[in-house]
């Protein structure tokens, strides 16, 4: 590649040497437009538009932890990411320090070889050990390792095919009209050659800092965060990517019992923060990063402070920020009206558990009481519906699918209000429960209660009636809930939300549930570890694998995909085929628990029997995608399946061949995914077999798929289905939405009163279990 680079290098005549780098490393990608420059971007994910990036790498980030040299590795990453978004057509450039830690290195090393040290390195390295050191003084470091540190910067971009210049500016020349108009004229012509510009402050002659020495309206350059700002002003830069060694920006010095990472920075909220002590190198500090990023973002360009020295993120954190993702401390002039995402958690974790101490009546109540606002408020819910629909519609990127499961009837919301009003039943004896009581010893009782998970996040796609349904499921169990919809159902979403929160109202919870109808990314959402305690994915199977990868540190309820089996076994009833068949498939196909895959036992082929099979798919309009072995029978067969492990999602199955029922198990234990599986026979001994052997989390005999569902099953309502080995398993409804907790009551008791010379012997006598008044339970 580099030498077909080289061969078109010369081919451009020499008239026009200006465009060489920008022709041999513009990708064949449109590049970012930016925008007109005058005021910053708003949100994080604007910041994809960004085309002119200033990234300030500091002390910290540049130099290694003995403050002598480079952390090369760190380094490296960076120019990687920078390399690659100047590829893409955007404008990088550089504000660095390191050439004092580089100087540094090298004049020890100079002075250590000029202390005779190469007669000691050959004679024993414990001479090395008594030679001392003086105080290097910082110009002369600067000096000595400016040349190096360049040439390094352009060793690393050279992997890349990006050209590099350096720049060495000091305060005089922004307050020199001159000097600035020709710096800005040469950090134009360096972009538009498409070469990435590195600059750094004069170390090696300029002046200590003067304190209150800005000018009115402009920043003095005392540091490289005040250069960077200063440089990003004039340059009209879009975006300024600060790192340092924290997070970002923290309400309180990092490290501190109450000290949180702050997400969004707005100009009125500097006497929030205290500030902790500069870092181990540098002249800076937080505080100086806080106003140069405030002058910056008053003078139109954006701001992210973040973390450059994590290992975990640092060879993604750049690219991280670009793609508007949340990474460190954004800085914004727009303050939105409402909360932001983390306010919302922690506002429904303190409501929930005011919920969870509820006496059950006040939870049943809020329940039934919602049901009959979904009764009473079907006009205003059923409008914003429609406006929904005919949003989708006339967008037309919706499938019919999708379509279905957004539109919400009459009938819908009378079923939803009949669901919620079972689980208020259910919500009476659900928390605070006690599932075991022990009495360990004399007077030491030990009890296992049910008790709330905590706080929920539940991200749904186009699917409305999923909101009320998982709200009266959060109510009845005691849980805080954080709601994420689709945008489709936005108009709807927000009238169901309303309403859900008039019903807690009415014993003063109100903000346990709370609806996210910010800008947030799901992969933000996911890494609030810290405050969410379970996520459940309600969507496509695309939806529930993008969430499961990014939650890190929070577990995930739910199935990826709901590859569902019914297997025809050579025993089975023709109507009881033919019925179970035609309602696995065609009753909803684009449910979860529909029969993607046909099991048919290979004595049915060329029978009355399957002929009749076929003829129903036929008459329904079903598409059908022949196995291996099934199109190997035919002469003429469908078209083959491309994989055994599709879910199809619509009117089209998989049709295969197996010799026995233990054929049928090892099949859907190969390609199944663990949801719901049927076997259909008048068989007993060979449903028992089937009912043992497979290891789904629903496995039928002689009944549709489709009846694993939590309200068919009697649970009112169900979050969704998991495939999951712990935990909650199938239909999730009431019950796997608690956990437990263990309670002892003693008098005086210790652990050394059991020990060897102690006077008490453990006892360990189970007790009955009697479940004590509800207003007395231990819910929290």
């Amino acid at each position: 590649m580099l030498l077909q680079r080289l061969t078109l290098c010369s081919r451009i005549p020499l008239g026009s040497p200006r465009h060489v780098c920008r022709f041999l490393t513009r990708p064949l990608t449109q590049a970012p437009q930016g925008r007109a420059h005058g005021s910053s971007f708003a949100h994080r994910g604007e910041l994809r538009q960004a085309k002119r990036i200033v990234v300030k790498l500091g002390s910290a980030v540049v130099t290694r932890g003995d403050e002598c040299g480079l952390a090369l590795g760190r380094l490296a990453s960076i120019v990687e990411q920078v390399a690659m978004l100047q590829n893409q057509g955007r404008e990088m450039m550089i504000v660095t320090s390191g050439a004092v830690a580089f100087g540094k290195q090298r004049l020890r090393h100079e002075i250590l070889l000029s202390q005779s040290v190469r007669q000691a390195l050959h004679s024993g390295h414990n001479q090395l050990k008594d030679m001392s050191l003086p105080v290097l003084e910082a110009r002369a470091c600067a000096a000595a390792g400016q040349s190096g540190l360049m040439a390094l910067y352009e060793a690393m971009f050279t992997q890349y095919s990006t050209c590099t210049a350096q720049i060495l500016v000091t305060n005089l020349d922004f307050h020199d009209d001159q000097k600035r108009q020709n710096l800005n004229s040469t950090l134009q012509e360096l972009l538009r050659m498409n070469i990435v510009p590195i600059i750094n402050t004069n170390d090696a002659v300029v002046p200590p800092p003067e304190p209150n020495s800005d000018l009115q309206g402009v920043i003095s350059i005392k540091d490289n965060d005040s250069l960077a700002a200063r440089l990003a002003v004039e340059m009209k830069a879009d975006l300024l990517i600060a790192l340092s060694d924290v997070e970002g920006l923290y309400n309180s010095p990092p490290g501190t019992d109450d000290a949180k990472l702050i997400d969004i920075f707005y100009p009125g909220d500097q006497q929030s923060i205290t500030y902790g002590t500069k870092s181990r190198v540098g002249i800076g500090g937080m505080e100086a990063k806080v106003k140069a990023a405030l002058w910056a973002l008053q003078g139109g360009t954006s701001v992210v402070i973040a973390n450059g020295t994590n290992p975990k993120v640092t060879g993604h954190v750049i690219t991280d920020i670009v793609e508007g993702k949340k990474v460190g401390t954004f800085f914004s002039e727009i303050k939105p009206a409402g909360p932001t995402v983390e306010q919302q958690t922690e506002m429904a974790r303190n409501s929930g558990r005011t919920l969870a101490s509820l006496h059950p009546d006040q939870r049943s109540e809020i329940i039934c009481h919602l049901a009959e606002l979904l009764t009473e408020k079907k006009e205003e819910i059923l409008a914003a519906n429609k406006m929904d629909m005919d949003l989708a519609a006339n967008a037309g990127h919706l499938p019919p699918a999708m379509l279905k499961r957004l539109s919400l009837s009459p009938a819908k919301l009378n079923s939803l209000a009949i669901g919620l009003r079972q689980i208020a039943v259910a919500a009476q004896d659900s928390v605070g429960r006690v599932l075991r009581r022990t009495r360990v010893a004399h007077n030491l009782e030990l009890e296992q209660i049910t008790v709330p998970i905590g706080v929920l996040l539940v991200i749904f796609e186009a699917r409305p009636d999923c909101l009320p349904q998982v709200s009266a499921l959060s109510i009845a169990s005691g849980n805080a809930l954080l709601l994420k919809g689709g945008k489709e159902a936005a108009n709807t979403n927000r009238v169901l939300h309303q309403l859900t929160q008039e019903a807690l109202s009415m014993h003063g919870v109100r903000e346990a549930m709370q609806l996210v109808s910010t800008r947030e990314e799901v992969e933000d959402l996911c890494r609030l570890d810290k405050m969410i305690d379970l996520i459940i994915p309600r969507g496509s199977s695309q939806l529930v694998r993008d969430i499961q990868r990014a939650a890190k540190g929070i577990p995930v309820l739910g199935h990826s995909e709901g590859i569902c089996h019914v297997y025809v076994d050579a025993e089975a009833s023709i109507d009881k085929v033919i019925k179970i068949v035609r309602d696995s498939k065609c009753d909803y196909p684009a449910a979860c628990n529909a029969m993607e895959t046909l099991l048919i036992h290979r004595d049915i082929l060329r029978t009355p029997f399957f002929d009749q099979i076929i003829d129903m798919l036929r008459t329904e309009r079903v598409k059908i995608h022949a196995g291996p072995r099934f199109a190997s029978y035919l002469t003429f067969s469908p078209s083959e399946a491309k994989s055994l492990r599709t879910e199809y999602g619509d009117l089209e199955c998989c049709m295969e061949v197996v010799d026995s029922m233990h054929e049928a198990v090892d099949h859907i234990h190969k390609y199944g995914s663990s949801h719901t599986d049927v076997i259909i026979t008048e068989n007993e001994d060979t449903a028992e077999q089937f009912l043992q052997q497979l290891d789904s989390a629903c496995v039928f005999w002689n009944t549709s798929s489709r009846f694993a569902d939590g309200y068919r099953f009697g649970l009112g309502a169900e979050v969704g289905i998991s495939t999951a080995r712990i935990h909650a398993r199938g239909p999730v409804g009431l019950e796997g939405l608690l956990t437990t907790k263990w309670v002892l009551r003693g008098d005086g008791h210790t652990a050394a009163d059991f020990s060897e010379h102690g006077t008490m012997k453990y006892l360990h006598e189970n007790l009955p279990v009697v479940q004590p008044l509800a207003g007395q339970r231990d819910s929290n």
